[in-house]
């Protein structure tokens, strides 16, 4: 029989288990991370050489939570994810000077300007666009290939 922390902590896994990549990803992760060219851009950005082992241990932790259905690996795999995501939100969230919008401006799908509506008016888009409405297309004019020869 389960203790109540296991299966509090399986309930979790389970309901984040979307989180967690395949165990692949994590093995391409870190052979990236290790490679010569990561090593290069990792000093030049940083200064630094990063080190790689979370990558090593996601990749043990998934392969054990997938195929031994360890939890514990799955949740530490899940906080490394979570941890991942907030670094990479960390721009996004400290920033103070732009203030965040609650609701889109009112008049966000207003019609374009008539200058951009005419210069796209023929654009690989807008036919598409029309084709799909079953609107017919614009009639163009065919014209005659243009050579060019360098002598």
């Amino acid at each position: 029989m389960k203790e109540d922390s296991e299966l509090i902590l399986e309930s979790e896994v389970k309901s984040n288990s979307w989180k967690i990549r395949p165990c692949h990803i994590y093995k391409e992760e870190y052979k990236d991370c290790k490679s010569i060219k990561a090593r290069f851009q990792q000093y030049f950005v940083t200064g630094d050489i990063l080190d790689c082992s979370s990558w090593a241990h996601d990749l043990n932790d998934c392969i054990n939570f997938e195929d031994k259905g360890d939890y514990s690996a799955g949740k530490r795999v899940i906080d490394n994810e979570d941890d991942r995501r907030s670094e990479r939100m960390k721009g996004h969230t400290d920033n103070d000077v732009w203030r965040k919008r609650k609701q889109p401006p009112e008049d966000w799908n207003k019609p374009l300007p008539e200058y951009i509506s005419k210069r796209y008016e023929n654009s690989y888009l807008e036919l598409k666009n029309r084709e799909m409405k079953g609107e017919s297309a614009p009639e163009t004019s065919i014209r005659e290939p243009v050579y060019c020869t360098i002598m």
